[in-house]
């Protein structure tokens, strides 16, 4: 989504709309699926961009609850964020100079991929107590999904279609419990052949020790499962 810039991250949006709030909000005129828009999000802008409600923690982009909670609190409504979160995915930001290689590309989503993604960033982004819908798989799918796992990767299992890290059900099934979570909490010393190196390595400090094995328990017994039926 939003063009990225390591510095004032989380400000850059909410000063874009700011800009565009006198502009006519840009809506899908009540057509847009959220819940469709919330799969696109995940795919195709988790990887970038944190937001509470998709359960996504990327790092690269803005945090958009902290951006548009800025923008709700001045008093914009969601239909013009709506209008802003579209304008912004047509005509991204340039990078930044000093990271050039840091940039989200024109027309990420189009059509009524846009409308539906853009209806569900205007919902949701920047609201209170806005948390992932309840996730497959007991309490470590929860964690899964909470922390968007599936926008990167992919999982049968609970519909997890990411693509920028390994796909789950062919790498799991090969690897040990002990294995699973030095992925988890330290990505980079083994980084998969083919693969960038660009998973958050917060999860050691974000997730509790139970969580944690929570979700390698959950990955164990969920990885493979659905091909294999």
């Amino acid at each position: 989504m939003f063009a990225p810039e390591r510095s004032r991250r989380a400000g850059g949006i909410a000063l874009a709309a700011v800009a565009l709030a006198a502009l006519p909000a840009l809506s899908g005129c009540g057509t847009s699926d959220t819940d469709r828009g919330r799969q696109l999000f995940v795919q195709k802008c988790g990887t970038c961009h944190a937001m509470s409600q998709a359960g996504t923690s990327a790092t690269i982009g803005p945090d958009l609850d902290a951006s548009f909670a800025q923008a709700r609190a001045a008093g914009m409504d969601s239909q013009t964020i709506e209008g802003v979160v579209k304008a912004q995915i047509e005509n991204p930001r340039a990078a930044a100079e000093n990271h050039p290689e840091i940039t989200m590309p024109p027309h990420l989503v189009e059509g009524q991929d846009l409308d539906d993604v853009s209806a569900y960033v205007a919902e949701y982004a920047g609201v209170p107590g806005a948390k992932p819908p309840q996730a497959p798989g007991g309490p470590g799918g929860q964690i899964f999904a909470d922390n968007g796992c599936g926008g990167c990767h992919t999982l049968q299992d609970v519909n997890a279609a990411g693509t920028l890290g390994p796909n789950l059900d062919e790498a799991i099934p090969n690897m040990s419990d002990k294995e699973i979570e030095q992925s988890i909490v330290d990505p980079s010393a083994k980084i998969a052949p083919g693969y960038p190196d660009a998973m958050p390595d917060t999860f050691g400090d974000t997730l509790t020790p139970e969580d944690l094995k929570l979700l390698v328990t959950f990955l164990m017994d969920s990885a493979g499962k659905s091909a294999a039926k």
